[in-house]
């Protein structure tokens, strides 16, 4: 009889160990995205009084065009003329749409806003720069509404294409570019 009572006992413990397992992870899920700043570059980073309200993973295409050198008459260079990506959430799920000019970024919901630009630093040399921009209110309701910031982090490709030459000669051609970035949506905590 104690040897059952024992095992019994074991058996409750167990559960209750399990539940409490179950449940400590539920509300770690519920406490939101945990993406840290801490390693970007202090330019970049949001400031206090704000706080991560989604992230997303941003795939697509970066247009240059071949144009003349700003202030430097006879030169030549690519020039950034906008992006065309599809915003997926970290499950894989298509959330939303990033295009432009101007930048704009587009919830699946209809609520996008545009934002300005506050500080760019490198991110590597085959990379688009890390980028903080400051949003404007948003169009419509929804995701976009209270946005208050943009990161744009963990970043794959999309510089000017070092391949095709920007020549006087071809000057007005367009070359497209993939990328991949994170951006990274904060509100006001």
């Amino acid at each position: 009889m104690h040897t059952s009572r024992s095992a019994r006992s074991l058996a409750i413990l167990g559960t209750v160990s399990a539940a409490a397992a179950v449940l400590s992870a539920c509300g770690s899920m519920s406490s939101g995205p945990a993406f840290n700043q801490s390693s970007l570059p202090p330019t970049i980073q949001v400031p206090a009084g704000n706080k991560v309200a989604m992230e997303t993973i941003g795939k697509g295409d970066i247009t240059y065009e071949c144009r003349d050198k700003a202030n430097t008459p006879g030169q030549t260079e690519w020039v950034f003329v906008g992006p065309d990506a599809k915003l997926w959430d970290r499950g894989g799920k298509q959330v939303g749409k990033y295009y432009g000019p101007p930048a704009t970024w587009e919830s699946n919901d209809g609520s996008k806003l545009t934002a300005t630009q506050l500080a760019v630093a490198p991110s590597g040399p085959t990379s688009l720069p890390f980028q903080l921009v400051k949003a404007n209110p948003a169009v419509g309701s929804g995701a976009m509404t209270g946005v208050t910031y943009i990161q744009r982090v963990a970043l794959q490709g999309g510089v000017a294409p070092a391949a095709v030459p920007c020549t006087p000669a071809t000057k007005g051609q367009k070359q497209v570019v993939q990328y991949q970035a994170d951006y990274i949506f904060w509100k006001a905590s």
